[in-house]
């Protein structure tokens, strides 16, 4: 009997079966990179591999510094269309496209069954679909390249059972918050993390995404969650908008290739979690781990808030957000970078982007924003930031001197109307009972 990880990770590694602690030899289906991939050819070049050995299983985003701010971000990026076009890559997704983890999703480049290595530390993202999906250096990207293939360690896994309901407030966020400072960052050191349970049924694919996306902050080598209803339903929606042509047979390979764990397989550990007992969590500075309820830290004053990234950038969360500053005016600066320009445009055919920039905000382009403190955002000496981000270690956001909160996008939104952090109930006079 098997864990969904491992059934993935036998697949890639054209195996029957594995087991935890084996080393094993495995083929992705896809090799991620993204404004690091001018790094990662200086490292290819160095080998004597003077051709990428599968250019389509290649996929590179321009996200985490778009528009280039700089002369030399500009460069890095010009270093990068050159490498695309020399080496034939047809998964290439220009600047403003949005955030890799968001567009690799939408575009059907991966999907149920298969798997990815990325260079990026959250590309635990993509097991919402149902696939393997792990972050490595720069230096094993390059020998992907080359090679095509990789060794790793099979994981032991961790189940998530979750049942209930969330509150009306709290959301997976909440959920991950929760759930990493009671474990702590290390919690899942090099372990898979799968989520199952009735509770998932009421969790949309947007919530799902901040599940596998935010294990990476609990040290987990991946995260996974068994494709459903509600994974097919987002998949054929989806899929229809970004490849009409070729959606149908897109949508059949994902279904053939779909996996699932055995009812009895064997887990090195198992949590179980009530939705409708969680509240609104907040990540203190300067720790994920760092979490208190929002209770405990409320009126702590802010100066800024930022709506955005892998994690939280998505429909749901800027519809949130808009919801709460509708008919409002902001107190503190509030800037919303959609994850996408799909999301982009969903947001403003929604009128959620009017609303947010009638009550003061600021859009920006779809990719990474201020996350990683290159630009867009970066911070000031003194200021205190409420983030829908995934991190918040002391100069993330490009000053050391500065301090990070990290909360659901709603209490960002109404911490924002406040001036300190907030319930978005404090804010909108409403209650669980009343929504």
């Amino acid at each position: 009997m098997q864990t969904l990880t491992e059934k993935l990770l036998a697949r890639a590694s054209s195996r029957d079966r594995v087991k935890p602690g084996e080393i094993v030899v495995i083929e992705p289906d896809v090799v991620l990179s993204h404004d690091n991939t001018a790094a990662i050819s200086a490292i290819f070049q160095q080998l004597p591999h003077k051709r990428v050995r599968y250019p389509d299983r290649l996929a590179v985003t321009l996200d985490h510094a778009v528009p280039p701010p700089t002369a030399g971000h500009a460069r890095n990026h010009a270093r990068i269309r050159d490498f695309v076009r020399e080496q034939g890559i047809a998964n290439f997704f220009e600047a403003g496209r949005g955030i890799c983890h968001q567009v690799l999703c939408e575009e059907g480049v991966i999907g149920p069954g298969m798997a990815l290595l990325g260079a990026d530390s959250h590309s635990t993202h993509y097991g919402w679909l149902g696939a393997f999906s792990a972050g490595i250096g720069r230096s094993e990207v390059a020998a992907l390249w080359a090679t095509g293939q990789l060794w790793l360690r099979v994981p032991e896994t961790i189940q998530i059972t979750l049942a209930g309901k969330l509150h009306a407030g709290v959301t997976a966020k909440d959920l991950t918050i929760g759930m990493i400072g009671r474990l702590s960052s290390d919690g899942a050191n090099y372990m898979a993390v799968e989520f199952g349970g009735p509770g998932l049924a009421g969790l949309s694919p947007d919530s799902r995404a901040v599940l596998t996306n935010m294990m990476a902050e609990m040290g987990a080598k991946n995260a996974c969650i068994a494709p459903d209803a509600v994974t097919w339903r987002w998949l054929e929606a989806t899929l229809r908008r970004t490849r009409p042509h070729d959606h149908e047979p897109r949508l059949e390979l994902f279904r053939k290739l779909a996996l699932y764990p055995d009812a009895a397989a064997d887990y090195a550990a198992r949590q179980h979690i009530e939705l409708d007992e969680l509240e609104p969590m907040v990540s203190c500075p300067d720790a994920v781990e760092n979490a208190l309820p929002l209770s405990a830290v409320a009126r702590t004053p802010v100066d800024l808030g930022f709506i955005g990234t892998c994690t939280n950038g998505r429909l749901e969360d800027i519809a949130a957000a808009a919801d709460i500053a509708r008919g409002r005016r902001l107190r503190k600066r509030l800037l919303v970078v959609p994850a996408s320009a799909l999301v982009l445009r969903d947001a403003a055919e929604a009128g959620y982007i009017a609303d947010l920039v009638d009550a003061g905000a600021t859009i920006g382009t779809p990719g990474c924003g201020p996350c990683m403190g290159v630009h867009m955002g970066v911070l000031a000496p003194g200021e205190v930031c409420i983030s829908s981000a995934n991190r918040n270690f002391r100069g993330r956001m490009g000053e050391p001197e500065a301090q990070i909160y990290l909360s659901n996008p709603a209490v960002v939104a109404a911490s924002c109307v406040a001036g300190y952090l907030a319930h978005p109930a404090d804010v909108t006079g409403e209650t669980a009972a009343d929504s």
